[in-house]
């Protein structure tokens, strides 16, 4: 629900629960954390969570959206565009790296063994958006992905960018984040770069730099 369309108590609501949430996955995994623990947390009642969420993996994703928008946003060249000849792209994964470690505890808490299938589902479905987006409003000046559509035609290339980041993503998350994100973003951008150039996510030059969606 568009957070503009929120009256200010059912706002506080959401925030207050969202919050409550956030603060005891630093503490327990997902699969520990009852609706009472929340609701208790919050300072609400549990009616008040029904009236928002269906349990906890909607809470849980619903939570999580702002950071994960961060995440995209963290590296605005999802679309994969290979620059124009004589050109190297920008590589922005060690942005997208840095943002995963600052939050590691979470991001493991909520994408390793004991977190939420819905929750990495919504999480793939950000960043195949992210792609789709970027790839047809190449030549838009949108520095942001508020305005993505929350559904996007069925798209293998965007779907194919989001399985191999995240799955990346998860894989340094779960073996302790060995190497930098600098080091991380070095070694996997080329791969990014190379399927770009046999899928198509090339065709349209674009000069990739910070906010450059």
């Amino acid at each position: 629900m568009p957070a503009q369309s929120l009256d200010p108590r059912t706002r506080r609501s959401r925030t207050a629960l969202e919050a409550a949430l956030c603060e005891i996955l630093t503490e327990h995994d997902l699969t520990q954390i009852s609706i009472s623990d929340i609701t208790k947390r919050a300072g609400v009642n549990r009616s008040t969570f029904y009236e928002h969420y269906t349990d906890v993996h909607d809470l849980a994703a619903a939570a999580c959206t702002k950071m994960f928008d961060e995440l995209v946003a963290a590296a605005p060249m999802f679309g994969l565009y290979l620059p124009a000849p004589g050109r190297s792209p920008e590589n922005p994964l060690p942005q997208l790296f840095s943002h995963v470690a600052e939050h590691a505890q979470l991001y493991r808490t909520l994408l390793g063994p004991d977190g939420s299938a819905r929750v990495i589902n919504h999480l793939l479905q950000r960043i195949a958006i992210a792609a789709h987006v970027n790839r047809n409003l190449a030549k838009t000046s949108a520095s942001t992905h508020a305005d993505d559509p929350t559904e996007i035609p069925h798209d293998p290339e965007a779907a194919f960018v989001a399985g191999a980041v995240l799955a990346t993503v998860i894989d340094w998350l779960l073996r302790g984040c060995p190497g930098s994100p600098q080091e991380m973003g070095a070694a996997v951008w080329p791969h990014l770069v190379g399927a770009a150039s046999v899928t198509g996510f090339g065709a349209l030059p674009l000069a990739a730099g910070p906010g450059t969606v």
